[in-house]
């Protein structure tokens, strides 16, 4: 694997949420800067040395609602 998908959502109560597309990783921060901290320690910490991905995309997701 040379890369690994993350969709990041707003979370309700602020900062961020990431879930990684077709792995069983999830983390949460504060700040766009804590989450790239974080998700690369989560990353880091799911794979054996050696077989982590080279690359980490992270999607951002913006709902928006407007009138009609």
């Amino acid at each position: 694997m040379t890369e690994i998908i993350f969709v990041v959502e707003e979370a309700p109560e602020g900062g961020y949420s990431a879930r990684a597309i077709g792995e069983s990783i999830f983390t949460q921060a504060d700040s766009a800067a804590e989450l790239h901290e974080r998700v690369r320690d989560a990353v880091q910490c799911h794979f054996d040395a050696g077989t982590a991905p080279k690359l980490i995309r992270l999607h951002f997701v913006k709902d928006e609602v407007i009138a009609a």
